[in-house]
């Protein structure tokens, strides 16, 4: 009887996803994400990214034509952890559900220091 267990993912501590935020301080359910971002020093450029987005176009292909920083090839930054992160990028990325380039759930634009983003998250841990 105790053979399988095909319903959970990771060890089921939570069931609730998204309901790990509210648990404060913990180091469980959301240190890190993957993270895709394009920036831009200009928004209309980050507007004309999103229109491609928007009309279809995957996120990587939009990343390495009209992103402006080192991540260039699509756009990937890799695990980025809680705290490593420019606040507003962070608060967005950690607010983002996990999505894919064939179907990304995109941020809102996001204004940092830096420029202006649109992010999608790959995973989270």
């Amino acid at each position: 009887m105790s053979g399988k267990k095909g319903n959970g993912k990771g060890k089921g501590a939570s069931a609730g996803g998204d309901s790990g935020e509210a648990s404060g301080g913990g180091t469980k359910g959301g240190t890190s994400v993957k993270v895709r971002h394009i920036l831009c020093e200009k928004q209309s450029k980050i507007l004309e990214a999103l229109e491609k987005i928007n009309s279809g176009m995957k996120f990587d292909e939009v990343a390495r034509t009209y992103s402006e920083d080192k991540a260039r090839h699509g756009g990937d930054l890799g695990w980025m952890t809680r705290g490593s992160m420019v606040g507003e990028f962070q608060d967005a990325a950690f607010a983002l559900p996990v999505s894919t380039l064939a179907k990304p759930v995109i941020s809102p634009i996001v204004k940092t220091k830096h420029g202006y983003h649109i992010i999608i998250v790959e995973g989270k841990k």
